[in-house]
């Protein structure tokens, strides 16, 4: 696997902003022509609708600091959440305590900078499609955090759907029998595979309950070997859809949990060719060739914001 990572340079312009908004960090990167990295800012994430306005600011400030020339031509914003196929009015982003938020009317009478808001999920898989050099002509990218989303990227273009809300692909039922899921249905792939979900299941609330359920099972704990299992077979089942749905030629995998890298790799890996020797069909698609991760600590979220600033929506 070639690592993802962000081009550099030292030589500023006109640039492109993107911010990936966060429910507790923002990442803000700035671009050159280019699409190399000329400015970048971590900042804490302020909650509410006067919160969120301020951190994007606070980091515009820090953006254009560090930028030695230049004017800020777009601005494009990763946020959880529902965004309109518009890309301006955000809805449902429960973790930063906005409904019905216009954001792009509100940054562009402060800024005078045309402005683009998309999901965040979305914004990832087009900098990952991005920063993996364009080559793939459909692309899936899986966001493994606290909950389970999907997006797309075919022919060079995000698929949203009808109402922006394509990709919500953790809510797809894989057991009828299982777990409970946050959606009122039973076995959803994010029942198994989202943080929040297994941080209840395994009894200790906490972002890093998925890596130390992954630690307790490779000591030997069997509860953890099993729910170790589980979370494997549902991104594989993640990656199966995705694959069997798009023909994507590449799945790659983001997000808090897919920062395990290979320990969570494998296994999934594992799950895929365990079900192609009873499928000569799924053998012939080599899903566990199609895999990836995010490397721990990928801008990918920020620079597909960057690009989805200058796309109209």
């Amino acid at each position: 696997m070639t690592p993802l990572s962000v081009p550099q340079t030292d030589q500023a312009s006109t640039v492109r902003v993107g911010l990936d908004v966060g429910g507790t960090k923002t990442d803000a990167v700035a671009l050159d022509a280019h699409d190399s990295l000329v400015a970048r800012i971590r900042l804490p994430t302020q909650p509410g609708a006067a919160g969120v306005l301020e951190t994007i600011r606070t980091a515009l400030r820090g953006l254009t600091d560090q930028c030695t020339a230049g004017d800020v031509r777009s601005i494009g914003i990763g946020m959880p959440g529902q965004v309109d196929p518009g890309g301006s009015v955000v809805r449902h982003a429960v973790n930063l305590g906005l409904q019905d938020l216009d954001l792009r009317d509100l940054l562009e009478r402060v800024t005078a900078v045309p402005v683009s808001v998309e999901n965040d999920v979305k914004a990832a898989a087009l900098g990952a499609y991005a920063l993996r050099g364009g080559v793939d002509e459909a692309l899936g990218y899986l966001n493994l955090g606290t909950g389970v989303a999907a997006g797309a990227v075919l022919n060079g273009e995000l698929w949203r759907g009808s109402a922006g809300v394509a990709g919500e692909i953790g809510h797809l039922s894989i057991d009828p029998t299982g777990p409970l899921c946050a959606c009122g249905q039973r076995g959803c792939i994010e029942a198994y595979a989202g943080g929040g979900a297994v941080a209840r299941r395994w009894g200790r609330p906490g972002a890093g309950a998925v890596h130390e359920v992954f630690d307790a099972a490779e000591a030997g704990d069997r509860w953890a070997q099993r729910m170790r299992g589980e979370i494997a077979w549902a991104v594989a089942s993640a990656v199966r859809v995705l694959t069997l749905s798009l023909d994507v030629s590449t799945v790659v995998l983001g997000g808090g949990v897919a920062a395990l890298g290979g320990r969570l790799l494998d296994p999934v890996a594992e799950v895929l060719e365990q079900e192609a020797k009873a499928s000569h069909f799924l053998a012939s698609l080599r899903l566990a060739d199609r895999v990836e991760t995010l490397p721990a600590g990928s801008l990918a979220a920020a620079f597909g914001a960057a690009l989805v600033g200058q796309r109209p929506h």
